[in-house]
């Protein structure tokens, strides 16, 4: 359906929907788009479509509970939303997390994070039109997610980060795996560049495109590679470290040409950067127990009888009855793949939250569409969405 008014004597405004079935709109999206001819005027993103009301339901189920509702919100990047919740419940207690255990959440997380950037670049390749990128880019997420499911025994929602450290510790089988993948990942993003960094084509769909000011970027509130794209430096793991972030040494991407290719180029670098914090990671994890010991978010003591199924009759506690947290309020965020992804909780005292708001990256980030769209050609917009890199799942959380 489309609706044609008079703009003036010289030209007209069309209105055209795009989405919600559109394969490059990255999810269940519908833009209502104004066009001067092929030239963007307006885009309107029309959300809602996927609401399941994620933050609602957090009322109705115990702490633990809720976390297997966090891997559906960025389901690219599953253990990454477990972990910023697990922080902001963990406020609550100011509970101390076995070293073992904060070693193998920042493994998780930074897989993550390029397993994600792996699925941002062979999609947003594809939608520009390179094929080949996808393929490449894929193989290497498949190891990844074969690494996961060594683990965790899931490939992509697994909740195995849990309220005081991991679910259970990994086989060593995992750290060979994850040992072959970093001594060969630099060299596969190698090929990614070889393909795209200087491709006449490329070059041409993307500089200069989707120009985001560092004072719009600043304003609209964005964050992730899109702000660094913008020439602002700034990580949550860097300048506001969490868990043991501030052990390892990283550079943060940051590129000041504010389009998309400038977006690409800071997606490309963090993967390079997240690999050597896995190194770094690997040469450091100690030995010892994944799991905090803590009375308040564990059951008590068993007796002697019920010794050999205390793990088992433990699981079932925690997750039907459920520990209370403390009154009071807490947050806490991380640097996900596509940004500050953040839980705002609110804790009446019982063994459910009372109130919780999710802080996602891809809702907030989508707002500054179209003022990266406006005054481009239409055949623009793909690329622009794609920069973007959103998930629905945490936009119609």
């Amino acid at each position: 359906m489309s609706a044609i008014s008079e703009k003036d004597n010289l030209s007209e405004i069309i209105t055209v929907n795009m989405g919600p079935q559109h394969p490059s709109t990255h999810g269940v999206l519908r833009l209502v788009v104004d066009l001067d001819g092929e030239t963007i005027v307006g885009v309107r993103p029309d959300i809602g479509f996927l609401h399941r009301g994620v933050e609602k339901l957090a009322e109705h189920r115990t702490y633990h509970q809720f976390i297997p509702l966090t891997d559906r919100l960025d389901y690219l990047s599953p253990l990454s939303n477990n972990l910023a919740y697990c922080l902001a419940v963990e406020k609550f207690f100011n509970v101390k997390i076995p070293e073992r255990a904060e070693y193998l959440r920042v493994i998780f997380a930074e897989l993550a994070r390029i397993a994600s950037h792996l699925v941002w670049v062979a999609t947003h390749a594809l939608d520009i039109g390179a094929m080949t990128v996808f393929l490449y880019a894929f193989r290497e997420r498949e190891l990844i997610l074969d690494m996961f499911e060594i683990a965790t025994g899931q490939r992509m929602t697994s909740s195995w980060i849990r309220v005081g450290g991991i679910r259970e510790d990994v086989p060593a089988l995992f750290f060979e795996k994850l040992r072959e993948f970093v001594s060969i990942f630099d060299e596969r993003v190698d090929t990614y560049e070889k393909l795209l960094t200087k491709n006449r084509i490329w070059l041409k769909r993307t500089v200069g495109v989707g120009v985001l000011s560092k004072e719009d970027a600043i304003d609209y509130g964005v964050s992730g590679p899109i702000m660094r794209g913008s020439g602002v430096d700034f990580d949550l793991r860097r300048d506001e470290p969490y868990g043991i972030y501030d052990r390892f040494k990283f550079e943060v991407a940051v590129q000041d040409g504010c389009d998309i290719y400038a977006r690409y180029l800071v997606r490309i670098k963090e993967m390079r950067e997240a690999n050597k914090i896995l190194q770094q990671a690997l040469d450091q994890i100690p030995e010892g127990p994944v799991m905090t010991d803590d009375p308040r978010i564990q059951i008590p003591p068993h007796e002697e009888v019920y010794e050999k199924m205390e793990a088992l009759i433990r699981r079932f506690y925690i997750i039907t009855k459920g520990f209370a947290a403390p009154k009071g309020e807490a947050y806490a965020c991380v640097e996900a793949p596509k940004g500050e992804l953040g839980f705002y909780i609110v804790s009446d005292g019982d063994t459910k939250p009372y109130r919780l708001k999710i802080r996602a990256p891809s809702f907030v980030n989508l707002g500054a569409l179209e003022k990266m769209a406006k005054g481009y050609m239409v055949a623009d917009l793909v690329g622009i969405i794609g920069s973007i890199d959103i998930v629905l799942g945490e936009i119609d959380r």
